[in-house]
C-alpha cells in the first residue's frame, strides 16, 4: 500500500474524529467531551475537562471503573488490581478513587486527551468479559496460552506513531532467524469501532516499525461469532486476524 494511501486514511480518521467530536459546559468549571468511540454498550465515550491553574484536568468523573463494577466484574483481587494499574500505567493515567484522570498542559493536551481515551478503551475492552459467568479474562487466556506453547514475549509493550501519539499492545515477540518482529493484540469484544481503532493505531505505529512486522490479532469467539467484516476489515489493511477458536494455527508462526 502506498504512503499516500495511507497518508489520506489517517487524514480522514483525523477529521473524522474532529468533526464527531462534542463540546458541552457543565456548571461554571466543566466541559463534557462527548467522542466518537464507543464503549462495550455502544455508547459514545464521554470525559470531563477543567482548567487548573495554567494546565487542565482531564477525568472520566468515574465511568469506566463504576460500570465494570455495576456490570458484575470486581476488580479486588491483586492480580486484577495489578493488571488494571498496569494497564493505567502504559498510558501515563492515574487512578484516583475509581477515576481515571490525568493532567494536561496547552502544549500537550491533544496527546494527554488521546492517551486517556485509549486507556479508557483498553479498560474498558481488557474486563469485559469479567462477570460472575466467565472465570478468567481473555487477555489472562492469552497470557496462560502463550506460556504453554513457550512463545517469548514482552508484555504491555507502548509504541509511539507517527502522528506522535502513543499507542499500547498487548505482546510483542521479537525478531527472530524465522519470523519479523510480531506484535500481538487481544480482543474481547471484536466489533466494528474496535477493529477500526485497532486499524488505525497499526497504521500508525507501522511506519515507526521495521517493514516486516505483522500484527497478529486475536478475536474472542468464545462467546458469540465474529463478524465477517471485522475480519475482512482487519486483513484488508495486512493485519492477522485470528479467531481464538482457531488459535492453534497461528503457534508455528509465533513460536520462531
Amino acid at each position: 500500500m502506498m504512503i499516500d494511501d495511507i497518508q489520506k486514511l489517517l487524514d480522514n480518521y483525523t477529521r473524522w474524529l474532529r468533526d464527531k467530536t462534542v463540546l458541552r459546559e457543565v456548571g461554571s468549571d466543566w466541559v463534557q467531551v462527548t467522542t466518537p468511540h464507543l464503549d462495550r454498550h455502544n455508547d459514545c465515550l464521554q470525559f470531563y475537562v477543567r482548567r487548573e491553574g495554567n494546565g487542565y484536568l482531564l477525568t472520566d468523573d468515574g465511568y469506566i471503573i463504576n460500570d465494570l463494577i455495576g456490570s458484575g466484574c470486581p476488580l479486588d483481587s491483586p492480580k486484577r488490581q495489578e493488571l488494571l494499574k498496569t494497564t493505567l500505567a502504559g498510558f501515563g493515567v492515574e487512578m484516583d478513587d475509581e477515576q481515571v484522570l490525568m493532567k494536561a498542559t496547552p502544549e500537550n493536551f491533544s496527546l494527554k486527551k488521546h492517551n486517556l481515551i485509549q486507556a479508557m478503551l483498553a479498560v474498558n475492552d481488557l474486563f469485559y468479559l469479567a462477570s460472575p459467568y466467565v472465570a478468567s479474562l481473555f487477555y489472562e487466556d492469552v497470557t496462560q496460552w502463550l506460556d504453554l506453547a513457550d512463545i517469548r514475549y514482552t508484555p504491555k509493550v507502548k509504541f509511539t506513531g507517527k502522528s506522535g501519539y502513543d499507542h499500547m499492545f498487548d505482546f510483542v515477540i521479537p525478531r527472530s532467524r524465522q519470523q519479523p518482529e510480531r506484535v500481538v493484540q487481544a480482543i474481547s469484544n471484536p466489533k466494528k469501532d474496535s477493529a477500526e481503532a485497532l486499524v488505525f493505531k497499526w497504521l500508525d505505529t507501522k511506519e515507526t516499525r521495521t517493514p516486516e512486522s505483522r500484527l497478529y490479532t486475536f478475536l474472542n469467539d468464545g462467546v458469540s461469532a465474529v463478524s465477517h467484516s471485522v475480519v475482512d476489515a482487519l486483513r484488508n489493511y495486512d493485519l492477522v486476524p485470528v479467531l481464538w477458536s482457531q488459535r492453534e494455527q497461528a503457534r508455528e508462526a509465533l513460536a520462531a
